[in-house]
């Protein structure tokens, strides 16, 4: 019998089912560019066209462009050709099942178009992965342990937002996890205008793993755990009833949305291409990545250029690290917010506190507390205003008089409205 809890659950989780599914939506099939697409024949010569997860067909040049990979990642000379080693499909078949994972990492048809394609035409991308995930996949590994989940998960941000913090999807998904707004504040992220918890690589890891304990207790299954991450398990729930009540994904695969068909399929080949890329010539960037970071609280109101100019620290650098906040401005007035800084300058700032909050403020920290009314009384103003100077002579001092005035107030305003109308006849029939 299903417990109360587990009812709680699925109330809770198929109410976000709408948010969630907007990940995978697209205004129109035309709009999908041919290249983000892999076509699959299926055993009866029937070809299937499935859609590549959004982050992996972001371009490689605007991956590289971001403050970590400008500064921290660089190509590195590995003395391997450039060149894809073909192998058959028992090889792949075998490495699949000899990779230390929980979830089922079979292999098929539609696995291998996804690893082919990573292989050749996303080599380059698979390489800056490579490189981002030294600083990423700790914090990743952390929050999964946390909830006593499988650590092979940690490669979904991989086909989520290809590692990148800022990702903002065609739809709103934001973060390397790809939020919905909705599922973010459902599980304490904050987000507000200068605030974005989504961006936040510890709080939005800690944030999924939560999330995706919370779907294997109404699935029991991963593969369908990651399908219902990616399109809401509302969706999972109607393919698993429309296949006959079947659990296994790829028996209700047909039933899922487009991009999700392919999802499962991405994920396994994620995995297999960071665990086996140097197998196929793929050269991980060179990280130079601070080694080591540490927070410390907010109070007060506080610019990150304001950090920036008095310890020398590279505003970038600042934004790299504290990607959650939107404007550069960290609201520590209305709740301690936490600023990430390399270890070395954590001293530093505590010792120039009071110059940091000082320097510049009143230029960077415009919003005022605050402000005074201009009740100056101008020479001219528009005619319409004029009963509001006129005082008790004007229209407001004669509703003042029939307000004071009560019954006989009325009274005496009915009666005036008559006789007024009573002129007004009179004048049209002599017209007449």
């Amino acid at each position: 019998m299903i417990s109360k809890k587990l009812l709680m659950m699925l109330a809770i989780l198929f109410g976000m089912s709408i948010a969630v599914q907007a990940q995978v939506e697209t205004d129109t099939e035309d709009e999908v560019d041919e290249e983000d697409e892999i076509v699959v024949i299926d055993q009866s010569g029937n070809e299937e066209v499935i859609e590549f997860p959004e982050a992996m067909t972001y371009d490689l040049d605007s991956l590289l462009n971001e403050y970590m990979s400008k500064t921290y990642l660089t190509s590195n000379d590995c003395n391997m050709k450039n060149e894809n080693p073909s192998y058959p499909t028992e090889v792949f078949i075998d490495r699949l099942s000899r990779m230390p994972t929980v979830m089922e990492m079979a292999h098929n048809n539609v696995v291998q178009n996804f690893i082919d394609r990573y292989c050749t035409r996303l080599r380059g991308t698979i390489s800056y992965m490579l490189g981002a995930s030294n600083f990423y996949i700790p914090i990743f590994e952390e929050a999964l342990e946390a909830y006593q989940i499988p650590l092979e998960l940690k490669y979904l941000p991989v086909i989520e937002s290809a590692l990148n913090p800022r990702a903002v999807s065609r739809v709103g998904a934001t973060g390397l996890w790809q939020f919905m707004l909705a599922t973010g504040k459902q599980y304490n992220l904050k987000i507000n205008s200068l605030v974005d918890e989504r961006r936040d690589p510890i709080k939005a890891s800690y944030a999924a793993a939560h999330l995706l304990s919370d779907l294997y207790k109404v699935f029991g299954d991963w593969n369908l755990v990651i399908a219902a991450y990616n399109c809401g398990p509302g969706n999972v729930s109607k393919a698993i009833q429309r296949s006959g009540g079947s659990k296994d994904y790829w028996h209700i695969y047909p039933y899922l949305p487009r991009e999700t068909r392919g999802y499962v399929p991405a994920f396994i080949a994620a995995n297999y291409m960071m665990t086996y890329y140097s197998l196929h010539n793929i050269c991980p960037m060179g990280s130079r990545l601070p080694a080591q970071t540490d927070t410390i609280m907010i109070t007060r109101r506080l610019h990150l250029e304001q950090v920036s100019n008095v310890l020398g620290i590279d505003i970038e650098m600042l934004r790299a690290l504290n990607p959650m906040y939107r404007h550069d401005i960290i609201p520590g007035d209305t709740e301690p917010y936490a600023l990430r800084l390399p270890q070395a300058d954590v001293n530093r700032f505590i010792e120039m506190e009071d110059a940091i909050y000082n320097y510049r403020a009143s230029e960077l920290l415009t919003n005022r507390a605050i402000v005074e009314v201009n009740d100056y009384t101008p020479t001219y103003y528009h005619k319409s205003k004029r009963f509001y100077k006129r005082g008790k002579k004007g229209r407001a001092g004669r509703n003042a008089k029939a307000r004071r005035g009560g019954k006989k107030a009325k009274v005496s305003r009915r009666a005036a409205k008559s006789k007024s109308k009573g002129k007004a006849k009179g004048k049209k029939r002599r017209r007449r």
